[in-house]
């Protein structure tokens, strides 16, 4: 609970007087307002808004100094401040830092307080000047902050970001080139570090997703889905439509697309493979004569339309399957096993076969039972998948491998 007292301080009485004409205007409409009236309001409250929030910062410094809050406990004046307005922690943390910035910059300051910044700009200036490298004289400190206070008068805060990056431009050009240089490195290996990709299967045949990328490889993937998004491009692959600037969907088709323009030829192997996809499907329905579900060796399941599909520009494999579904080949006739065998081995083991391992085929290796040069054959009865781990381990000595009658195998380490 705050107490409530006799305002006798200039700024407190003039903040009980706003707020009593504030009280007066919750009843009032303003359905009778002119349209002219009515833009000149607007304009008239944002400044307002601009000054009440400059008042309001400095108050919020002036408490922090004073350890308003301190009396009944609280940690820090911000967190009495967020306790009392229901505020979050971190927006009245900003509200008491911004108001020390303004201490500092004091032209911003004075900008913000007759109304001609919006506080984001004000944000925005301060950050910039604090960006500049250290040991600048201070009257470039002050160049600075009077250009972009002067440039906010025609520029919102994001337009403010980027005139805030070329400050040294402006105020230091001979120094500009070499601090540039320097910020770029180091935002580029952040960014580098920030790299992420996470995709998601909901069940009901869409993945979703989400990534971060540093700026360069998103500026080539957006000139790429772009050029795949274009007019005429589509008018060119589906027809002539509706030209109309790129939205989410047809960005998203221009994704799928590029997925699939990209050749196996241009990506390094996985485990003596091509990165391809491999797709199961019966002889008839590929003909159209049978509709059943292709299988992709990852696991999904496609449509018999979308495997069709993928048939008319893929290379196609026949893998002749046993009565009970098991891939039949080869021989002695070469040590390493082929990349046709490689692809039977994905499918038949659909991974890593060691007991508990969820590796998928595409990273493992193909391991002979008996060992090639103990006389066994590269054929699919003496093959089986394991993942890097589990293939070292069944040449490491001090383990037993065990093949289960589930086709699994085990280790156990030797005594």
């Amino acid at each position: 609970m705050t107490t409530t007292t006799t305002p006798h301080h200039q700024v407190a009485q003039a903040t009980a007087q706003m707020r009593a004409v504030a009280d007066a205007l919750v009843e009032a409409s303003v359905w009778s307002m002119s349209a002219p009236e009515a833009a000149s309001t607007l304009v008239e409250l944002t400044r307002l808004e601009a000054q009440v929030v400059e008042l309001k910062t400095r108050v919020a410094a002036h408490a922090d100094e004073v350890e308003v809050g301190t009396d009944v406990g609280a940690t820090s004046t911000s967190n009495w401040y967020a306790h009392q307005t229901r505020e979050t922690r971190s927006a009245a943390y900003r509200t008491v830092r911004r108001g020390y910035d303004l201490g500092t910059y004091d032209r911003v300051r004075t900008s913000l307080a007759r109304g001609d910044l919006r506080p984001e700009q004000a944000d925005v200036i301060i950050r910039s000047i604090k960006a500049l490298p250290a040991g600048l004289d201070p009257e470039l400190l002050i160049k600075a902050e009077e250009h972009l206070v002067t440039a906010a008068g025609e520029h919102d805060a994001k337009r403010l970001t980027i005139l805030g990056r070329r400050l040294l431009e402006v105020i230091a050009p001979d120094l500009a080139d070499q601090h540039e240089s320097d910020l770029l490195e180091r935002e580029e290996t952040k960014a580098t570090q920030a790299c992420r990709l996470t995709m998601s299967d909901d069940g009901h045949g869409k993945v979703h997703g989400r990534f971060t990328l540093p700026a360069l490889q998103a500026a080539e993937l957006k000139k790429m889905l772009l050029a795949l998004a274009a007019p005429k491009h589509l008018a060119a692959t589906h027809g002539p439509g509706v030209e109309r600037r790129p939205g989410p969907e047809r960005m998203g088709r221009a994704f799928c697309e590029l997925i699939e323009r990209i050749s196996a030829k241009d990506l390094p192997q996985v485990g003596g493979r091509d990165a391809t996809i491999v797709v199961t499907i019966d002889h008839d329905t590929l003909l159209g004569r049978l509709e059943k579900a292709g299988v992709l060796d990852t696991g999904e399941r496609i449509s018999p339309a979308a495997a069709r599909r993928l048939a008319c520009t893929a290379k196609i494999i026949p893998v002749v399957l046993g009565d009970d579904s098991q891939v039949l080949d080869v021989g002695r006739a070469r040590r390493f096993f082929t990349k046709a065998q490689l692809t039977a081995l994905s499918l038949r083991d659909g991974g890593c076969v060691a007991e508990g391992c969820d590796w998928p085929p595409w990273m493992c290796h193909a391991h002979h039972w008996t060992r090639w040069t103990d006389g066994g054959p590269s054929d699919l009865h003496n093959a089986g998948l394991l993942c890097p781990r589990h293939h070292a381990r069944a040449h490491d000595p001090t383990y037993e491998m065990a093949k289960q009658p589930n086709g699994k195998v085990t280790f156990t380490r030797r005594q």
